[in-house]
């Protein structure tokens, strides 16, 4: 079963840091593009950030550019996204999926899910 599980999320004030963590198993970060997207109430799925497993690459939004960083553990099939200088706007829920060896921050690109963590950033 191919399953993806978030972690990390929780409750912090401007200006603090969280990392989250998405393990995978039935399958190998290395041979997919895995990218973290959150969802604030209201408001649409949008891409934060991926990562290619076969090389190693990543691209963020311009609205996390300086402050997010994502990271992969092949050893472990985990990525994780370390989020410095958080912002109330960054309140979301966060989801991490699976896809293609393609760069995209699209959300139709990718086949597999997890469950999504909640972040929250207090003023």
């Amino acid at each position: 079963e191919v399953q993806l599980v978030e972690s990390g999320g929780g409750l912090v004030q401007a200006g603090g840091s969280l990392r989250l963590s998405c393990a995978a198993s039935g399958f190998t970060f290395d041979d997919y593009t895995i990218g973290w997207f959150r969802q604030a109430p209201g408001k649409e799925r949008e891409g934060v950030s991926y990562i290619v497993g076969h090389n190693g690459m990543t691209y963020y939004a311009d609205s996390v550019k300086g402050r997010f960083t994502m990271s992969s553990d092949l050893a472990k099939n985990t990525v994780y996204l370390q989020m410095d200088s958080l912002k109330p706007e960054d309140t979301a829920v966060y989801y991490c999926a699976a896809g293609p060896p393609i760069a995209t921050l699209g959300p139709r690109e990718y086949d597999y899910w997890g469950q999504g963590t909640q972040v929250t950033v207090s003023s």
